[in-house]
């Protein structure tokens, strides 16, 4: 009994530290959405070489779309004529650092480690662009791909809708509390547990001879993190129940690098859609320079401490305690849902 309400006082003590964060984070993305014109991106996107790259990782920055869907519409892009290092670059810097995924690192990891992860991810997903299309003449400006996704996202944030719509905050809620949650839920959920789980039943004694060694510690999460589908924000209490286990700001910000970068599905989509070579580069460079961001880190801001959330359920603010209530009503419901949807199906 005493281990279970460990377990759920580590559960709530992540929830709480995210979110009301999230909650908000998610409504500026519904805004966003009903502001963004539907065809905003592709008539961006779809011509330049070079240009493109700088306007894909900057667009990706703010943009209001969800971890999921960010591989069908990165394919309508392609067809549309956009080069390959556009297409790589935006879809590192659209999951990583997307408004929900902004204020959701604030509120565990602070104002330092969240504009350093972002300015780090421009970076990063500017670099991998310009080597992609230095190192491949992309002469072929449309390729026949499929119109398929292996994680199963249906919303509607790839559209190419061409008639200018009227803002609705009714429209800003849907797109926010239902099309973005409903896709975030299960990995968040799954986050919010195995943070859980480490904090709760890895001792404190062995965790830190694992992360003893910082440069094997990088090599260990980067090698975990890659192959691993963690959506940007989902990702965050599980690094941050690392970093309460004693690892590095360095090394969380490789696995929240990596991780959502690199994921199986998204390597599957570049080898698929963009050839052998664009994946070996796509990969490589995000490992390396996130290796070399993650040590830069560490050498520089190795003596802050990131951690910025109570470790008492009990301090937590009224406010806190019903954006909680919320975000926990939400993933009940569309995990319960998709449960009997899988059932009935």
């Amino acid at each position: 009994m005493e281990l279970f309400e460990l377990l759920a006082n580590n559960f709530l003590l992540l929830l709480n530290a995210m979110s009301i964060y999230l909650l908000v984070g998610l409504l500026l993305a519904g805004i966003l959405k009903q502001i963004v014109p539907d065809d905003f991106i592709s008539k961006h996107l779809g011509k330049s070489s070079t240009g493109s790259v700088f306007k894909a990782t900057i667009f990706g920055i703010p943009l209001p779309v969800c971890s999921c869907s960010v591989i069908p519409l990165a394919q309508s892009l392609r067809k549309e004529g956009a080069s390959k290092g556009a297409v790589q670059s935006f879809l590192i810097s659209t999951p990583i650092t997307g408004v929900d995924s902004i204020l959701a690192t604030f509120s565990f990891f602070g104002l330092v480690f969240t504009i350093y992860r972002v300015i780090s991810s421009v970076i990063i997903a500017i670099t991998v662009g310009l080597i992609e299309n230095f190192i491949e003449k992309d002469d072929k400006k449309t390729e026949n791909v499929k119109e398929e996704t292996s994680c199963g996202c249906h919303c509607s944030c790839g559209s190419s809708k061409k008639e200018k719509k009227s803002f609705s905050i009714k429209e800003a809620f849907i797109y926010a509390y239902v099309t973005l949650a409903k896709d975030m839920v299960k990995p968040l959920f799954i986050g919010l547990i195995l943070g859980a789980l480490f904090t709760s039943f890895v001792p404190k004694e062995y965790s830190a001879m694992l992360f003893d060694n910082q440069f094997l510690t990088y090599i260990v999460i980067i090698l975990f993190s890659m192959p691993l589908y963690v959506c940007a924000t989902a990702s965050l209490p599980l690094a941050a129940a690392l970093m309460l286990n004693g690892m590095s700001g360095g090394a969380a910000f490789i696995f929240l690098t990596a991780g959502p970068a690199t994921s199986a599905v998204t390597m599957s989509v570049v080898y698929k859609l963009l050839g052998k070579t664009s994946l070996i580069i796509y990969v490589t460079t995000i490992a390396l320079l996130s290796l070399i961001f993650g040590f830069f880190y560490d050498m520089f801001f190795s003596d802050l401490n990131i951690l910025k959330f109570s470790s008492n359920v009990e301090e937590s603010s009224i406010l806190t305690q019903v954006s909680s209530l919320i975000l926990l009503i939400l993933m009940t419901y569309y995990l319960v849902k998709e449960r009997l949807k899988s059932k009935n199906s």
